[in-house]
Parts: structure tokens; sequence; C-alpha cells
């Protein structure tokens, strides 16, 4: 396989146990919830998808576990029936990981196809990985261990909107573009009228006024589902936020820290983001603006050009270890003045998670499809991601109810 494909999944998965290194072993077993799954069930289930594609489907190869699909095969056990699983000792599945990527790394490949599923595979990786960040989150465990850096320094304050001319655009994967998801096919033509769409996202202090104007209260400003959420999960505020004496502060992982006004807000499921956006007099953006407000009209990778993503453009991979300003990387906006369009925060839009014209699911049929129509889109990707796996067109998506993920968001003039 071409070398820095293999550099790429040795990277990953030192990744993978760096996020679990510090923790004990009953730490890895979680308490039953729906947003989670059993951090010691994750490590194996990486090892499984990995030996799957890139073993067992691309050489015939042996299971390097016998019977490991009756233990990690997700398509196949319902969540909540992993917390019953006989899984493996920690040390045993370790060693499971450590087969796996070293036959995965000697195994002769040839062709295109190994390549596609090696590239799947590590994608896969990176994205438990960002699980696990959120499953730390959720469970109040210390931050994890990363390298991080100083946050970016901040010039000046990003304010307004970027005008956006009505028109016909392009957006999703093009057929000589490298690795896509099948939910990413294929290119196609959208027809938007003109609109005005946030330079950034929203921030702490924008969203702390509409918390102490009552908006959590006012039904009016809620969507019937989001009203119905709210009442059930007697929301107040984010789920991570407290008021401390006459300030507010964010939980972050097991510390609670000073809410910082230009801080995007984060944490916050969709519902929150509508009711927001009415409360302010404007709405959410579609997917498609989205992306046309991400690429300036044309065709490029990341909103500042081809050039790979780096941490002096964005926020990603951990590198700072949390969000950072809304007005840092001014210098990486797109071309019509959008910033931090990848990284930071994952961004909510208005739109479901739908099949593009002509779609047809791939050899993990199981990643989009059965997804249709039931979640939401979000776009850009959060500190948390990593920074090979994503472009302007990347498309993830989620239930419009979830709290735990990284995310916040942009709006639209109406």
């Amino acid at each position: 396989m071409p070398r820095f494909r293999a550099d790429d999944l040795v990277d990953a998965r030192e990744r993978t146990l760096a996020l679990v290194a510090d923790l004990r072993d009953e730490d890895l077993l979680v308490p039953l919830l729906p947003t989670i799954n059993p951090l010691l069930w994750e490590l194996g289930h990486v090892a499984f998808f990995a030996e799957h594609w890139t073993l067992r489907t691309i050489l015939g190869a042996p299971s390097l576990l016998p019977g490991s699909e009756r233990l990690y095969d997700s398509a196949k056990i319902a969540h909540d029936a992993r917390w019953a699983l006989p899984l493996p000792s920690r040390s045993e599945t370790l060693a499971y990981l450590e087969r796996q990527l070293e036959a995965t790394l000697d195994a002769p490949y040839l062709d295109e196809r190994s390549e596609y599923f090696n590239t799947l595979a590590l994608f896969h990786e990176d994205m438990h990985g960002e699980a696990t960040i959120y499953t730390r989150q959720t469970l109040e465990y210390p931050a994890p261990r990363l390298a991080t850096f100083a946050p970016p320094s901040v010039r000046v304050e990003i304010e307004g909107d970027a005008s956006i001319p009505a028109g016909r655009y392009h957006i999703g994967a093009r057929r000589d573009d490298d690795f896509v998801f099948d939910n990413e096919k294929w290119e196609h033509e959208v027809e938007l009228d003109g609109f005005r769409i946030a330079r950034r996202c929203v921030t702490c202090a924008e969203f702390r006024a509409f918390v102490e104007d009552g908006g959590y209260h006012h039904q009016s400003l809620w969507s019937e589902e989001g009203w119905l959420w709210r009442v059930a999960a007697r929301a107040e505020q984010p789920s991570l936020w407290r008021r401390s004496n006459e300030s507010w502060e964010r939980r972050h992982f097991q510390r609670h820290i000073p809410l910082r006004d230009r801080d995007p807000v984060v944490h916050v499921n969709a519902y929150e983001a509508e009711a927001f956006a009415r409360w302010a007099g404007r709405r959410l953006p579609s997917e498609a603006e989205w992306e046309v407000a991400a690429m300036g009209g044309g065709r490029r990778r990341y909103p500042w050009g081809e050039r790979p993503a780096h941490r002096d453009a964005a926020n990603l991979d951990g590198w700072f270890g949390d969000v950072v300003s809304v007005d840092a990387f001014a210098e990486s906006a797109s071309p019509w003045g959008c910033v931090q369009m990848i990284g930071n925060v994952w961004e909510w839009t208005a739109s479901p998670f739908l099949p593009y014209p002509g779609f047809s699911a791939d050899p993990y049929a199981e990643y989009s499809q059965p997804w249709f129509g039931v979640q939401r889109s979000l776009r850009g990707g959060a500190w948390s991601s990593r920074a090979r796996m994503l472009s302007t067109r990347w498309r993830n998506f989620y239930l419009p109810h979830r709290r735990d993920i990284i995310t916040g968001f942009r709006t639209c003039a109406l």
C-alpha cells in the first residue's frame, strides 16, 4: 500500500490508544447511555472493522479473532446489547488491535480497491476516535492528553453577513476526487436564491442573551418537535452551562471554566439552534447554502483553497484542546468571507440528511442509507475531528436532539 496511507493508519492507531491510555479498566465499561458505547467494545470494533474490510474482504484472510463478528459487528449487534457481551479483556483487546494493524501493514495490496478499503478503515477509526472524545466529555472524564498548542491570536472581531448571489451551483463529490463516502456522490447542480449567511458562528455571548431573555420558555420560538423535546428534557440552557454567582460557566470534560464571550456556543442541538435563530429573526442555512458559502461558488477542497488543513488555518485534530474564538483564522475565510467553515464546531443545518440524486450504497451499506430522512445534516468539522478526513463537501449527520457532540451553528438572514 502507498506509504503515506500506511503512515496514516499508524497515526490513527496511536490516537486511538492515546485516547484511552490514562483510563482505568473500569472506565472502559461505562454506564449504558443511548449516545455512547462501552469504550472496551469501541476498541475491539475498530480492529474488527479494519480486519473485515482490509484483510478478510480484500484478501480472503481468516479471522484474527474467531467469533469476532458476534462481538463487534455494529450492523448486527443492537446498541444496548453491547453491554452484555462477553468481551475480551483490555490486554486481549489491545493485542487484537496490534495483530490487526500488523497484518494490514504487511498485506500485499496491489490495486485501487485495496486503497479504498484501507482509507475507509482509516476514516472509520478517525470517527470512532472523535466519538471517544465525546464519551469522555459525557462522562466527565479528564480531557484527553492530546498534543495542544496555545490558542491562535485574534486581530479583529468578525461581524456581519456574507452575501451570496442567486445562481446555479454545483455541490457534492466529483468522480475524479480522491476517497469519497457514498452520501457525497455525486456532484449535482442546485439552484439557490440569493442569501446572506453569517460570516462566523453564533457566540456564547449571543446565546447567553437568548437564555437570559427567557428563550427556553417562549414556545413560539420553538418548532413543535423542538418544544416537545425541551419540555421532556427540562432544558433551561445549553447542557454544559451553569450559573456561578452572577456569571456563567461551561463544563469542559471534568472542569468548569468561565464562559468566554467570543467562543462559539457549543453542545447545543438543532432545536436549540432553531429557537435561537427565530429569536434573532434569522434562520439556519440549508445544507446546499452552507456548502456554497464554504466553497465560494467554485470548486475547492477547503474554504481557503487546496492546501491541506493546518493549525494556522483551522481548529482540528485536537491541536488546541477546545473551541477557540470565532474571530480566529480570519485569513482562512472562504472567498465569500465566511470563517471557520472547517473545524472548531460542527454546524447544524436546516436540512434533513437525504441522499443526493442517483445515490447508490457503497460496500459499507450501513454507513449512510439507514439514516436518510431520520437524522439532520451537519457540516464543517470540530476541534475533535481529524483534519485528513474533512473537506467542504463532507457530510455529517446526527439526530436533531443530540447535545453531546461538539456542535454549534451559524445563521442566515430571512
